[in-house]
């Protein structure tokens, strides 16, 4: 079964980005993807949420 993992990030930076993808995919983790919230008075995202996956054998959580 394929498990999610959702990573809401409100500091946009590089460190901070990069930490969150190497803290999860030491854990297993597969990076799948990230996705931007704006601001509209800025081009600077105000957060991010980072997507992973990872493959499991159990039937999820109930």
């Amino acid at each position: 079964m394929l498990e999610y993992k959702v990573v809401e990030v409100s500091t946009v930076s590089e460190d901070i980005l990069e930490g969150v993808l190497n803290e999860w995919t030491v854990k297993g983790w597969r990076y799948d993807g990230m996705q931007f919230a704006m601001r509209e008075s800025s081009r600077r995202p105000s957060m991010a949420f980072v997507l992973f996956t990872r493959e499991t054998e159990h039937g999820g959580v109930a």
